[in-house]
């Protein structure tokens, strides 16, 4: 019997949204380990970072290499590439597109736009320039679960008249349930029939394997995930789940285990990734998780009943 999911392809953003936790603070040991055990692994894509540009981003003299992919650096990283393609995130505004090279003359496969419902025009411009010179493209529409449904319509018009290859439907607060999901998944599906989506799942409320299996089986075809589940506050749905998970016998689950095993858990013990209780609050709250972020970084990160009161307070919630 043919699985639903034959189709899906895993884009692994470990080093992307996981340097959100570190400040992109990964050796390039680190960062060659992990595209050598998801080269092994079979995963189709590895997000290797931001194609940010410096120059438009504040403290990026702080942030590791990561934060803006430089091309000579990547090759000096990956030496010899295998089958796993790359992939690269901009953001509107951060990028300057005179810093893209032509794809033949980089190491990047993929680059990925994020971009507020409102900003789609700008961001389809950005792909638009990607798209010309070579890259596959995405739009990644953030915080989905806020957006009014007339404005993802407007959207849509926009993005079906584009060159885009993959849209994206982005979990960003963690906050949407299964049939959320599978509801826009459905309007996405209607309303863009000739496109190919991707899906991109928090777990804010351990929702987020879940959510990615039940669009990869109605269609999704790019599934973001990372290793161990390392990604912004809550983390994402885990490679390591989707790997054993996905009925398609060119994955491997070894290789991922022995970089979470080398690598992912001495890390862990540094740096704060995954479900909480603040996570929590925050993902049914249906709200971006910086409040509970700074709360972690606080002394009183384990003060979940004051901060669920701040938080449900009318007087306070609205200030």
């Amino acid at each position: 019997m043919q699985s639903k999911t034959n189709h899906c392809k895993i884009v692994d953003c470990t080093i992307r949204d996981g340097g959100l936790v570190n400040n992109w603070d990964f050796s390039v040991e680190f960062v060659q380990h992990l595209y050598n055990s998801l080269n092994e692994a079979g995963v189709d894509y590895m997000e290797i970072g931001y194609k940010n540009s410096p120059k438009l981003l504040k403290g990026a003299d702080q942030a590791g290499p990561w934060r803006f992919l430089n091309d000579d650096f990547l090759k000096t990283v990956i030496p010899n590439k295998g089958q796993t393609k790359l992939s690269a995130l901009v953001d509107i505004g951060r990028v300057d597109e005179n810093d893209i090279l032509p794809r033949s003359e980089s190491m990047i496969d993929l680059i990925r736009v994020a971009c507020y419902i409102q900003d789609v025009d700008k961001a389809l411009e950005l792909v638009q320039t990607f798209h010309d010179r070579g890259y596959e493209t995405t739009i990644n529409i953030m915080a989905l679960s806020n957006v009014l449904e007339n404005q993802m319509i407007e959207a849509f018009e926009l993005i079906n008249n584009s060159v885009v290859d993959f849209v994206y439907i982005v979990d960003s607060y963690g906050s949407m349930k299964p049939n959320d999901m599978s509801y826009l998944v459905d309007k996405f599906l209607e309303h863009l029939p000739n496109k190919r989506l991707g899906v991109h799942a928090h777990n804010n409320l351990q929702l987020a394997f879940a959510n990615t299996l039940l669009a990869g089986g109605k269609g999704v075809e790019l599934l973001d995930a990372s290793v161990y589940g390392m990604g912004r506050a809550a983390g994402n749905c885990n490679t390591e789940l989707l790997v054993t998970e996905l009925q398609n016998t060119k994955y491997n689950i070894r290789p991922v285990l022995d970089m979470i095993e080398q690598h992912m858990v001495p890390m862990r013990d540094k740096v704060e990734w995954g479900y909480n209780i603040p996570y929590m609050v925050t993902g049914v709250l249906d709200e971006h998780p910086r409040s509970a972020m700074a709360l972690r970084n606080s002394e009183d990160k384990d003060k979940y009943v004051e901060f669920y009161d701040q938080l449900t307070t009318p007087e306070t919630a609205n200030k």
